[in-house]
């Protein structure tokens, strides 16, 4: 059985917004610590030199992964966090994966393209990460980590299909679909989502 995590680690999307877990994390009684990630030059996080590309978010990302921790990731952080827990399988004891593509070819399970609406609404972000196309499909098989799947069945951009998918590749994953929940029901929906993070984090 795994245990308990020291620490959560809260990674946003594409959008960097560091305070997008902000209304879930509130609402969790797991007693661990909480970290939230930021993406440099995305969101409110400062530019760093040397971070150009997806493997340099990665490295990011590994960096506290130095004990027991949970990964609670929305759309892209959860390509990243897949990529972590691949990567650490040690340190990583649970995730939690919301509205993610988690490296799967999109465009066949009826997702709708977001680069181009997305690039003309936060054109200050770098142009490295629309053009991205981290497929994991062959390696979900060898993530040991229990996931929890949080998706909204009005999410153009990453559909139900796309969670189902993930629920069948992954070894030990279970699927929850939330109503009205669109690609941010990690913020809309925080008090729905709460105690399930709880239940998924906290064994019986």
């Amino acid at each position: 059985m795994r245990g308990l995590p020291e620490r959560l680690l809260f990674l946003p999307g594409a959008s960097g917004d560091t305070a997008f877990w902000r209304p879930l994390e509130q609402r969790l009684a797991c007693a661990a610590e909480r970290r939230h990630l930021g993406w440099p030059g995305f969101g409110d996080t400062p530019p760093r030199p040397g971070v150009q590309g997806f493997e340099d978010l990665l490295a990011l990302v590994l960096e506290p992964l130095d004990r027991p921790c949970a990964l609670i990731a929305q759309s892209m952080g959860g390509v990243l966090a897949l990529q972590a827990a691949l990567a650490r399988p040690r340190w990583v004891t649970h995730l939690v994966l919301c509205a993610t593509s988690g490296g799967l070819p999109m465009a066949e399970l009826g997702a709708a393209d977001w680069r181009g609406g997305f690039r003309t609404s936060l054109s200050h972000l770098p142009d490295w990460f629309a053009t991205e196309t981290t497929d994991l499909s062959g390696r979900l098989a060898e993530v040991t980590a229990p996931t929890l799947l949080l998706w909204g069945d009005a999410d153009p951009f990453s559909p139900v299909a796309a969670g189902e998918r993930l629920a069948m590749l992954l070894p030990d994953a279970r699927l929850h679909v939330i109503n009205g929940g669109d690609h941010d029901l990690g913020r809309h929906h925080a008090g729905r989502l709460a105690p399930l993070v709880d239940a998924h984090l906290t064994p019986p």
